[in-house]
């Protein structure tokens, strides 16, 4: 059994976001901050982030706080980012081309180690230095190489049969764009599902409700 077995996915969701927020303070050479400080700048209260940190161990000291340095080093420590685990992305299009441009995956854990796509126009094309692949050579790049990690920016219609043919190459491990679900054909995989639509329904619907809400407040009686 994992040492981490009963921790909550919403503690682990919040890992990121600390490692982020100390590397922050980080760059501003603060060095040292207390619960109550770190929850001042990150609105989250001082008892949860003491609650979450505890589910991995005692970082702070009563009277002294956070080392910053060496809470972030044990974050990304718990988080795995030294294991620099290799990826590849299947699909080169937009979405692709924008995610391995502009993501900092060597500071993530990851090592993007090749991009594949099936159009013959991009084939031979370089992102990052990494030349375009034909799909049609992903399974010898597979047995060759062995990535630890799949990212799928190809249209939910062509999953299925992509996550096969990965699945079968011994890849299952997927950072998933393409709103496919893929734990509906593979139950030992592991898949973080990306969902850029849902996330922008979800800022509408709080733009929403807050709107609702000031004309609610501003359609209440004056009380004299």
């Amino acid at each position: 059994m994992s040492k981490h077995e009963n921790i909550s996915v919403q503690v682990i969701k919040r890992l990121p976001r600390y490692y982020r927020f100390l590397g922050e303070l980080l760059d501003k050479n603060i060095t040292r901050i207390s619960s109550r400080e770190l929850s001042d700048r990150m609105h989250i209260t001082a008892s949860q982030i003491r609650q979450d940190l505890n589910c991995f161990g005692v970082f702070g000291q009563q009277g002294y706080g956070y080392s910053v340095y060496a809470l972030h080093e044990e974050i990304g420590h718990i988080l795995g980012i030294s294991h620099q685990y290799s990826a590849i992305m299947i699909g080169a299009g937009n979405l692709g081309r924008a995610i391995s441009t502009h993501m900092s995956f060597e500071k993530r854990g990851f090592r993007l180690t090749a991009i594949f796509d099936s159009d013959k126009n991009k084939i031979g094309q370089k992102i990052r230095d990494i030349e375009i692949t034909d799909s049609a050579e992903l399974e010898s790049f597979c047995h060759e190489c062995h990535p630890d990690v799949a990212i799928l920016c190809v249209p939910k219609a062509a999953s299925p049969a992509l996550a096969r043919r990965l699945y079968v190459c011994g890849v299952k491990n997927y950072w998933n764009f393409s709103h496919y679900d893929l734990s509906l054909d593979f139950d030992d995989v592991i898949v973080e599902n990306v969902h850029l639509n849902d996330s922008l329904m979800i800022l509408c619907y709080r733009i929403t409700d807050n709107k609702e809400k000031c004309i609610s407040k501003e359609s209440e009686p004056e009380v004299s």
